[in-house]
Formats: C-alpha cells, sequence, structure tokens
C-alpha cells in the first residue's frame, strides 16, 4: 500500500524552517507520509489539482496574520473544498490563525486570537519564548512559541480539546469541517532543538516531536 500524501505549504506566507520541520514531524509519524511542498516555493502548486492527491494539507508557522493572509487570500475556497470533502487541514502557530475567520479560512467553529493578550498569559511579548501546556489530562510541557493563538469555540460546538494552556485557553484543538478534519495548535511541538539553541531558548528535556504527532493522528482519526 502506498503511503498518503501530505502537502506542506512553502511560500511568501511562512519563514525557512517552518515547512521543513513540519515535513519532517509528518514523515516520522506513525502513518509514514509521503510530502510535498507546495505553493509559490514548493514542488507543485496550490490548486485544487494538486490537493486531489493528497490526504493533509499542512500550513506552517510564518510571519505575521495580516502579512501573510494576502498571499493565501486567494486559496481559501479551494483550501476550505479539500477539507469540506474529506481532506485533512494541520495548522501550526500562523496555521493555526489562517485557520480562524478574521481574516482566515474560517475552517474553525468559532476564531482565533493571541494568547499573549489572554488574563493570566505566561509569556506576554511576540518573540521566542517557551509556554508551558498541559497536553491531553495530565502531560504539562513546555514548547517553542512565538506570538501563537488561542482558539475559541462556539458553544455547543463539536471539538475534541487536545491541549490548553497554563491559564485554561485552548491551544490545540480538533474539529470537524464537512467531512474532513481540521488540527490546530498554538505553539510549535515540530521545532526542533535547533530553534531553541538559535534563540537563545534552554532546550526542554522533552522533545514535542510525540505531543505533534499525537496531533497528527487525531486529525487523521475517523
Amino acid at each position: 500500500m502506498s503511503k498518503p500524501l501530505a502537502l506542506v505549504y512553502r511560500g511568501p506566507a511562512t519563514t525557512k524552517g517552518c515547512p521543513e520541520a513540519v515535513a519532517e514531524l509528518l514523515r516520522s509519524s506513525r502513518h509514514g507520509f509521503r510530502v510535498q511542498y507546495a505553493g509559490p516555493g514548493g514542488d507543485v502548486p496550490l490548486k485544487r489539482k494538486s490537493l486531489e492527491e493528497a490526504a493533509l494539507y499542512a500550513q506552517p508557522g510564518g510571519g505575521t496574520l495580516e502579512d501573510s493572509y494576502p498571499h493565501l487570500k486567494n486559496r481559501r475556497e479551494v483550501i476550505r473544498d479539500f477539507v469540506s470533502e474529506g481532506g485533512a487541514y494541520l495548522g501550526f502557530c500562523l496555521g493555526g490563525y489562517l485557520a480562524g475567520a478574521t481574516p482566515g479560512f474560517g475552517l474553525l467553529p468559532g476564531d482565533t486570537d493571541q494568547y499573549i493578550e489572554t488574563d493570566g498569559a505566561t509569556v506576554e511579548h511576540d518573540g521566542n519564548a517557551l509556554v508551558k501546556v498541559r497536553w491531553g489530562m495530565f502531560r504539562r510541557r513546555k514548547l517553542f512559541f512565538q506570538d501563537g493563538p488561542y482558539f475559541w469555540l462556539k458553544d455547543g460546538a463539536k471539538a475534541n480539546v487536545v491541549a490548553r494552556y497554563s491559564n485554561g485557553e485552548i491551544a490545540a484543538v480538533v474539529t470537524p469541517f464537512g467531512s474532513g478534519r481540521v488540527g490546530v495548535v498554538g505553539p510549535h511541538p515540530e521545532a526542533t532543538r535547533d530553534w531553541f539553541t538559535d534563540a537563545g531558548l534552554s532546550v526542554p528535556w522533552r522533545s514535542g516531536t510525540k505531543l505533534g504527532q499525537a496531533l497528527v493522528d487525531a486529525v487523521m482519526a475517523r
């Protein structure tokens, strides 16, 4: 049986190193994805025909929502159709913001906002940092963070809250969208060791990779 195909965005709406880290996370997951980069800096264009071959589309981290969305707004309906028809969307940091609605792809039963602006946030600046999360019921971890979102949901929304920040706001969630699923995370569980050292941060003794792979599993579940 051939391995499922994952498309990872690479282009002006991301930052060097982010697509590559997401691609490695997907390759190392139990699903063993074949990965192609999609977008202006990728192997294939980000178009309906390319997505028809994929099981998952991943939107990595990058710059600000305001700077990035203009590069992707003309792909909004293509991405929405892909997920609605049964595909999986995986968004990290900026990719989480982009899953929201103001502006964004409108994939969530709610929206996103800056975690650093919430009451009780443990990070209050938009630079590189470590953020504490509770992943699942028990695992408390520190993950790489750079002004990532939190996610709020409408009352009664169907959702699997995967992780929360220490102040209780949602840090990662999986929700249905049409026949597909959307998984988003504010911090960076895909971050490699050099992200921490290059930013002058201490390297957590436990990697976030297994948490990222758990999010992949959740968004791929049927």
